[in-house]
């Protein structure tokens, strides 16, 4: 069976319900027809133990003393409940009995114990009895039984009893109801989340899901879609952005590829032409090649799988292997380069991801760095941890620019530094990089006076 959220919490609220009803019911039932019975006994315990007194013993024969006056009282007086009274012999012979039982007789069970209360018949007529010893000097002559009709009783206890099943599908039914409306006002909120949600499309992202006045779960519930949803317009932005930087970034090498082979087939031309036109062309593939290499690792979402089996290298070998594929701009900058390093110098880092982090950064070093500048490496051990320090005294990031300077193709003031090739990708991909392998990257610099980069490798 197949039913709504609504109805579903309804339902089950019914069962559990409906469960507790029924003990309740049952406890109610119980706890009247114990009382009832225990009223009865309490009477019939009380005549039997009365009408002892109103008994006389002559040899084997037992009777009644006071039988007139009970005669007179059963004229008189109209019994509502009467209580029926007999003797009894030790073989369960008839010795004497109420006016009231006239030509009927109690029958005694003698499997029931003495005082013992029990359910029988009269004439047909259901009755509550008990019988109790009569003794003389010690010795048990006899019994005396008393008995009160229970047709009364029944009548209440089935009268409770149909009263109890009627009310019970009854108030079970009011409650599914009254359940069912209560559930559907407090799931309002998720009704106003679906239709909310099936609207939003790519061309209305900014539409949010109204918050519930109460601060209950539905309310953390519609706080965390609206964070979703603005977590996902942000990546969209960021998508839509990349796509168009990555597009122009490709269609400047590409453009520049058309126009020289365009040149190339306008005319014939000698082999020295032909030579500088394919080497300009060849070194434009070579930066679209690096660009989209840069993009697809940017893209890339298997980052923790490629660094199983991947080779690792001492930090301080892998910054001389750098430095070594730079020494032609460094010493075309003249740049002078320090390195200071201690014990841990020798702390081993995942091959590939290393080597994208500190070529990048030992590469803007060098690029931003003035002529004759300096580029400071440090490598120390601090708190259990591999520390990496880079500082040079180049042009510098302004502050405004600090926050964004790892977001995909975003250069500070590129404008000003048209000399300066780039796409501003390099710290984007270090960004993702050190979040490959655990490791930590913090920038501060001040424009014009030069960048000072901490690393720190786990």
């Amino acid at each position: 069976m197949k039913l709504n959220f609504k109805n579903r919490i309804a339902f089950y609220y019914l069962i559990a319900t409906s469960a507790v009803s029924l003990l309740v019911f049952g406890f109610i039932y119980f706890i009247v027809q114990k009382t009832v019975y225990e009223s009865l006994d309490n009477d019939l315990t009380f005549e039997a133990n009365k009408h002892l007194l109103e008994i006389a013993v002559e040899k084997d024969t037992i009777y009644f003393t006071h039988k007139k006056e009970w005669e007179e009282i059963e004229h008189n007086e109209v019994q509502i409940n009467p209580v029926f009274l007999q003797l009894m012999g030790l073989g369960g012979q008839v010795m004497d009995k109420s006016p009231n039982l006239k030509a009927s007789h109690l029958e005694m069970k003698e499997q029931v114990s003495l005082d013992h209360h029990y359910d029988t018949k009269l004439d047909d007529r259901p009755i509550r009895q008990v019988h109790i010893g009569i003794q003389e000097n010690g010795k048990l002559k006899g019994y005396i039984v008393a008995a009160v009709p229970l047709e009364a009783s029944i009548m209440v206890l089935s009268n409770l009893m149909k009263t109890l099943f009627i009310l019970f599908p009854v108030s079970i039914l009011g409650l599914f109801f009254i359940s069912r409306y209560l559930a559907g006002k407090s799931i309002a909120p998720i009704t106003s989340i679906i239709n909310t949600t099936n609207s939003i499309t790519k061309n209305n992202l900014a539409e949010r899901v109204p918050l519930p006045s109460n601060k209950d779960e539905l309310f953390e519930l519609s706080t965390s879609i609206n964070n979703l949803l603005d977590r996902i317009g942000e990546a969209i932005e960021r998508e839509k952005q990349f796509t168009s930087d990555a597009s122009h970034e490709l269609r400047t090498p590409l453009s520049a590829l058309r126009g020289t082979l365009e040149v190339l087939v306008r005319k014939k031309r000698n082999i020295e032409d032909y030579e500088e036109k394919i080497y300009d062309s060849l070194q434009e593939v070579d930066r679209m090649s690096k660009i989209v290499e840069q993009l697809l690792f940017l893209a890339r979402n298997d980052l923790n799988q490629a660094l199983n089996g991947q080779g690792k290298m001492a930090v301080a070998v892998m910054l001389d292997e750098i430095l070594g594929r730079y020494q032609a701009e460094i010493k075309n900058k003249q740049i002078s380069i320090s390195m200071d390093s201690d014990q841990s110098g020798d702390y081993l880092v995942p091959y590939y991801y290393g080597n994208l982090i500190l070529d990048n950064l030992i590469s803007n070093a060098i690029k931003y760095s003035k002529d004759k500048g300096k580029i400071n490496i440090s490598i120390k051990k601090e708190g259990g941890q591999c520390h990496c320090y880079i500082k040079d005294d180049g042009i510098g990031i302004k502050e405004d620019d600090l926050p964004v300077i790892f977001n995909p193709f975003f250069r500070s003031q590129p404008l000003a530094h048209k000399e300066i090739n780039g796409n501003g990708l390099g710290l984007s991909i270090v960004k993702k990089a050190t979040e490959a392998i655990h490791a930590k990257i913090d920038i501060h610099s001040k424009y014009e006076e030069g960048t000072w980069v901490h690393l720190v490798f786990e």
